[in-house]
């Protein structure tokens, strides 16, 4: 198949990348200067410059593709506004191939979160209900538009990965950068669940999307370990040399240094993938603290190549 793909060098669209070009798809990825258009080329997908602020510098390029896969998120104050702008261009370029008789499935793929869920009394599955936690309260409206823009011929997907893993980007990443440097800080008593995911296990239930007809709706994407903070951080803490000190933060003092982004931490959350695992997805690694000796070789060398 031929995918246009946004996020190509993110933490997951990179992972979303290799998945792919292994499957024996042709990949088009949009990045923002050349030297993230070297980084696609080096993984064997097909960049182009453009800004997904201004649809008009990519969506000729973007036509005519069998599928659309949006893992791309603007950290700025107009992410959201920029998100939706996209949402909206690459539902209209599916639909174009997908309007009038003759035409074959096309797919798209919007990356969403397991934040939309707020925390969880009960494992929550992908038809609980929506309580968003702040930070992503935006989500849910853009879960229904591409949730929508279902029929005639073109199937949505919403994915909702849990924290990624692997390699030295995102917050578990980030917990390793704070053991090595001394310090790790937990919100609260650390006593709450993180539904998790590998950054591998996850692209690969991104391969799946594309190449199973069926693939259409909601989809959680966490390795259902079930894991506590806490846990988390004694096992990278004993992993390092010397011994982290972990310093407790109360919320409040969080909230004050870090704003929205310390009530998603604070979460406690267990989630369910059935949907997934009824496409015949099973997460190679299935715990944090179990592998980590493997994901600190993999975030030391991560740091070395810049990963």
């Amino acid at each position: 198949m031929r995918i246009f793909l946004t996020g190509a060098t993110g933490y997951i669209g990179s992972a979303v990348v290799d998945a792919l070009v292994r499957a024996g798809h042709e990949v088009t990825a949009v990045v923002r200067d050349n030297e993230k258009a070297a980084r696609v080329s080096a993984r064997s997908g097909h960049p182009m410059v453009g800004n997904l602020a201004d649809p008009a510098s990519y969506r000729e390029s973007a036509r005519g593709h069998d599928g659309y896969i949006h893992t791309a998120f603007e950290s700025s104050p107009r992410g959201a506004e920029v998100d939706r702008l996209t949402i909206d261009t690459l539902i209209s370029l599916a639909r174009e191939r997908t309007a009038g008789a003759g035409t074959s499935p096309r797919f798209l793929v919007f990356t969403s979160g397991i934040w939309v869920l707020g925390s969880t009394h009960h494992p929550a599955a992908e038809d609980a209900p929506l309580d968003p936690t702040p930070m992503v309260a935006w989500r849910p409206e853009h879960e229904r538009l591409v949730l929508a823009a279902a029929g005639d011929g073109l199937r949505t997907i919403v994915v909702r990965p849990g924290t990624v893993y692997g390699g030295a980007r995102g917050i578990v990443g980030d917990i390793f950068k704070d053991a090595v440097n001394g310090l790790i800080r937990v919100i609260g008593s650390g006593e709450n669940h993180w539904p998790l995911v590998y950054d591998r296990d996850l692209a690969d239930l991104y391969a799946r999307f594309a190449a199973n007809p069926e693939a259409a709706g909601i989809y959680h994407a966490n390795d259902e370990g079930d894991e506590r903070v806490i846990d988390i951080v004694a096992a990278i803490a004993a992993q390092v040399p010397g011994k982290p000190d972990v310093r407790h933060m109360p919320l409040e003092e969080a909230k004050a240094k870090m704003g929205p982004y310390a009530l998603a931490l604070a979460l406690d959350q267990v989630v369910r993938s059935p949907r997934a695992h009824a496409l015949g997805w099973s997460p190679a690694l299935r715990s944090v603290a179990g592998n980590t000796p493997r994901l600190l070789e993999e975030w030391r060398s991560g740091v070395v190549d810049g990963r």
